[in-house]
């Protein structure tokens, strides 16, 4: 059963909290959009300084935009475009401290200045990423990285 619960802002503790309360979300729910629309919603909840928290789905070669919280986004990029399509075609998380300096960045937002973008794998494929954007440069660090990458692992169960 989820439950809300207070964040005390250390990300050591604060992170294996909003992956348990993930679980909860998703345990007894198969629908793979309604999974995503609540881990994207309880991310953005759960993170400070973020500007866009959600998911692009890999549909016929190409990212497509999906649940997501924040302002309207681009809709679809191309495997090894932007930090997302890099994500896809490295299969690895992208940890962009300012996205200005990021080759080929797509700016969908022009507020966004740092971006994290974690793969999501189904059955060792891509299945999407989860992109997170921030109007801070800087935002994301390695400990994000570790956590998040956890955050998505617990999702994949439920793809």
């Amino acid at each position: 059963m989820f439950e809300t619960s207070t964040y005390n802002g250390s990300k050591e503790k604060d992170y294996p909290i909003v992956i348990k309360q993930l679980d909860a979300l998703l345990q007894d729910e198969p629908d793979v959009i309604a999974n995503l629309s609540n881990a994207s919603a309880l991310l953005n909840q759960f993170l400070d300084k973020v500007n866009w928290v959600g998911f692009y789905l890999w549909k016929d070669n190409e990212l497509v935009l999906g649940p997501f919280q924040g302002l309207p986004a681009c809709v679809r990029i191309k495997s090894g475009k932007g930090v997302c399509g890099t994500a896809v075609s490295e299969k690895k998380t992208q940890l962009v401290a300012d996205v200005h300096q990021f080759p080929g960045h797509i700016a969908c937002d022009a507020a966004s200045q740092s971006e994290i973008v974690v793969p999501v794998l189904k059955d060792g494929e891509i299945f999407g990423v989860l992109d997170i954007d921030s109007p801070i440069k800087d935002r994301f660090d390695e400990t994000d990285k570790r956590y998040l990458e956890q955050f998505v692992e617990t999702l994949e169960k439920y793809i």
